[in-house]
């Protein structure tokens, strides 16, 4: 009888074992979430946010994007009691843009560390996303050029998550920081599908 009871409760002990052993398997693989709203900007003037911004209004998201983002602009939207709960950073630099700002890309590299850091400290979830493809990025870049990969380099590290479009992922630039820094990374096909990811991030 003893001999019973004790398979038993070892039975029952290796099943509360696998239960919580899927429990936390299930945990991990628990796609990333975001709270709105959002403040949106870009770190090199990428062409690309106006897309982004239509893509995030089709999600029906609140947001706000402010090309030349800065500290002061999380700490207005706080002090109003409406803090940002969410910041996306668009990677990726147009040096035809920056131009037109007045600016350059250590101007924006400047910036956006600024903007980031107080982001952290406010605990404001910051969503680096890159959806130019390799166009943007320094391969298709004028020779010499390699502002997108300095932009890169400013925000993909410090992201809470990655939103990439896996044709600027070819070479795995972007899975190598995220495996290094742990960081969650949503990979989508084509830009159409941004709605509909950044929905999911939403939910």
């Amino acid at each position: 009888m003893k001999t019973i009871f004790r398979i038993c409760t070892l039975l029952f002990l290796a099943f509360l074992l696998a239960a919580a052993s899927f429990s936390l398997a299930a945990a991990q693989a628990s796609p990333p979430k975001a709270s709105p709203p959002i403040l949106l900007t870009a770190c090199g003037q990428s062409p690309e946010l106006s897309m982004l911004k239509v893509m995030i209004q089709k999600a029906k998201i609140p947001y706000d994007m402010v090309d030349l983002a800065t500290a002061q602009d999380l700490a207005k939207k706080k002090n109003a009691g409406t803090p940002y709960k969410t910041l996306i950073v668009l990677m990726g630099a147009s040096l035809k843009g920056m131009g037109a700002a007045g600016i350059s890309i250590d101007d924006e590299i400047k910036r956006t560390a600024e903007l980031i850091d107080a982001a952290k400290r406010d605990k404001i979830t910051i969503i680096g996303a890159h959806i130019g493809g390799m166009k943007r990025r320094a391969q298709g870049a004028e020779a010499g050029d390699n502002t997108d990969e300095l932009s890169i380099d400013a925000v993909a590290p410090k992201s809470d998550i990655l939103l990439i479009n896996k044709e600027g992922n070819t070479d795995n630039r972007f899975t190598v920081i995220a495996k290094q820094r742990k960081i969650p990374m949503i990979e989508i096909e084509k830009n159409i599908e941004l709605s509909k990811a950044i929905e999911a991030l939403f939910k």
